[in-house]
């Protein structure tokens, strides 16, 4: 394979990510990208975050541009410079930016509400911000601790309190496919009186 072949299109990919600071932007600089007609997904205002020396930094929001067809990086550049923005970078991974426009995986940085980031033309964010298959089961062993120590009989009672205090992960899974697992579970325990399960041992006793 000859290298130019083997080089052509290094460097080039249909997803980018931008900073951008308000105070530099253009005014109505959402419109200017939403003109374009382009799927993108624009983070919460980070403006709690602190710099390595400690200091605060300038607000500033992420932007993912997904681009219908592959871009070199003087395209995505020349479409950032219209926002005033800092040079462009490549995504490796669309989930792992989304995540990160949260902070959702850095638990030492300041941590923004998932539910501001927003999705446009067609982008599906809570599609992203999906758990893993280990993050899953993270989530609905909390559940039945809650389950446990809230001695919740009905499922009504778990599905309101997801809906109103987790929102962003115990009811999207009731809602999507684990509410019959913890359907059956309340049932059980309806119907068994209470469970409790020794954590050293596994042991289930009632």
């Amino acid at each position: 394979m000859s290298t130019k072949k083997a080089t052509r299109g290094a460097g080039r990919t249909r997803n980018w990510t931008a900073v951008v600071y308000p105070e530099s932007a253009p005014d109505g600089w959402i419109d200017l990208i939403q003109r374009e007609h382009i799927e993108w997904i624009l983070s919460p205002l980070h403006d709690k975050d602190i710099s390595g020396d400690g200091q605060p930094k300038k607000p500033h929001y992420h932007i993912a541009i997904l681009f219908s067809s592959v871009k070199t990086y003087e395209q995505a550049k020349a479409f950032t410079d219209m926002l005033n923005c800092p040079r462009p970078e490549r995504v490796h991974s669309i989930k792992s930016l989304v995540r990160y426009m949260a902070h959702l995986d850095d638990p030492d940085k300041a941590q923004y509400d998932p539910a501001e980031i927003k999705g446009y033309g067609g982008v599906d964010i809570a599609e992203m911000l999906r758990p893993s298959s280990s993050e899953r089961y993270t989530l609905l062993k909390e559940m039945l601790d809650y389950i446990e120590q809230e001695n919740i009989t009905e499922f009504i009672d778990i599905v309101m309190y997801a809906s109103k205090n987790r929102e962003d992960d115990w009811f999207p899974l009731l809602a999507d496919n684990s509410a019959y697992f913890i359907g059956q579970v309340i049932k059980s325990k309806r119907h068994a009186g209470t469970i409790r399960v020794d954590k050293r041992t596994g042991e289930v006793m009632r």
